[in-house]
């Protein structure tokens, strides 16, 4: 069950404007000249209660004239394949275009629910106009503004009753999910763990297509790897890769309990990865980090204590993970990556005794008190681990909502030294006691 929203549609209807607006951050690059969203763009949302993963499209197409058109048909291809809910973009001061028209024909082929949004519909006379588009014969049809947000409201409303809760695979195992940019060696790695040529390895970036998941069991260890390194077989997603492999890398990562994260050590941390680890850490999955074909990086001008240093300024603030230096190709730490990952599942599913947790906790807290707020002392009276899938914590106080920011921190830096969640999120919450 993944819960992938993805905005579809012809360049410069305003797609990025909108995902800005659903993430809740000014995070794509929005200009009035078509084709202008570069950045890979997905981020989470969060409406009545449900949490869905947004992608904006605009970011994949290539801005070239004559791909353009075949890049946004085998995008949309794509998104009816791998996404749960489609939002389709157009402009209502353009009226329906001819690319709108051959847009709408894929999606009226599709049992996902699409949603029509007839965006800059900002005054009366818009609103008159925006009528011509029921004639596309969209049930859901929304007219809206996404730079003023009229009427987003309306459409985040009907998108969260088709979001269903998150339901993780149905296996007591641990699941690890082997993600990162296309050519980093995930292929290679999961041949060399599996010890056989199961997946098509080449030079080529994205030879790998559909995701499989692999039973493990070997060496007294077993767990499930969530493959978003399958076999290649759609020839038609060759323009979108990198679209593509995104929306599998949501997929694995929505899917997994431990994300297994492959960098490139000849071009270190990269925006691209940057995503991927934030979008595991907003899914409070655990996380290690490879960094592979460390065979080919020069020793002597950098030590990997200098590089695992590089990369954990580049995480802060959450950057209590396990970074270990890998070669695929010379099979080395292969099985110690194994290691790292079935300790923190285990820490991810640590429970402690309320006992120990209050005993140890409230030392610290003696040790460097909360901070008052307006000369009102803040006591922290009771601290108990809530039943969550991952380790999060109530803290039971009189003021709950003026504990500040850094003294949260400090709870979670004492937590993380006391009890080992080495590559896992931790929630600290404040609870009126």
């Amino acid at each position: 069950m993944n819960n992938i929203l993805a905005i579809v549609g012809r360049p410069n209807v305003g797609k990025s404007t909108l995902y800005n607006r659903l993430i809740g951050e000014r995070q794509s690059i929005v200009d009035d000249v078509s084709g202008v969203t570069r950045d890979r763009q997905y981020g989470t949302s969060n409406w009545n209660g449900k949490t869905f993963t947004v992608v904006d499209t605009g970011g994949f197409v290539k801005s070239t004239d004559d791909v353009f058109e075949m890049a946004i048909r085998s995008q949309v291809e794509i998104a009816i394949e791998e996404a749960h809910v489609i939002v389709f973009m157009v402009d209502v001061s353009t009226g329906i275009t001819d690319l709108d028209d051959e847009v709408a024909n894929m999606l009226r082929r599709t049992d996902k629910p699409v949603y029509l949004a007839v965006n800059k519909v900002d005054n009366n006379q818009r609103l008159l106009e925006a009528n011509e588009f029921w004639a596309m014969g969209f049930e859901n049809t929304f007219f809206l503004s996404s730079i003023t947000g009229s009427g987003t409201g309306e459409l985040l409303d009907a998108i969260a009753e088709n979001i269903q809760e998150f339901e993780p695979l149905d296996s007591a195992l641990p699941k690890f999910a082997i993600v990162g940019r296309p050519n980093v060696g995930k292929s290679s790695f999961v041949n060399a763990l599996l010890g056989e040529e199961r997946n098509i390895v080449t030079e080529i970036a994205g030879t790998t297509r559909d995701s499989i998941n692999t039973h493990y069991k070997k060496f007294d260890k077993e767990f499930l790897l969530i493959d978003t390194a399958g076999i290649r077989k759609k020839a038609k997603v060759h323009e979108n890769l990198e679209f593509y492999s995104v929306m599998r890398a949501i997929k694995a990562i929505e899917d997994c309990d431990v994300c297994i994260i492959i960098i490139d050590a000849q071009t270190g941390m990269e925006a691209q990865d940057m995503k991927i680890f934030s979008l595991a850490v907003k899914r409070n999955k655990g996380i290690v980090l490879l960094v592979n074909k460390w065979d080919l990086v020069t020793k002597e001008t950098n030590s990997a204590r200098d590089a695992e240093r590089e990369i954990k300024n580049k995480l802060a603030p959450f950057n209590d993970i396990p970074v270990l230096f890998i070669s695929v190709l010379e099979r080395q730490r292969i099985f110690q990556a194994v290691e790292l990952a079935l300790e923190v599942h285990k820490n991810r599913s640590k429970k402690i005794k309320t006992s120990e947790l209050n005993e140890i906790m409230q030392a610290a807290i003696a040790k460097y008190p909360p901070p008052s707020h307006r000369g009102k002392f803040i006591k922290i009276k009771y601290i108990t681990q809530l039943p969550t899938y991952f380790p999060a914590f109530a803290f039971f106080c009189n003021y709950p909502d003026h504990v500040k920011e850094n003294y949260t921190n400090y709870l979670e830096n004492q937590l993380r030294e006391q009890f080992d969640f080495k590559g896992v999120p931790i929630g600290v919450y404040f609870r009126k006691k």
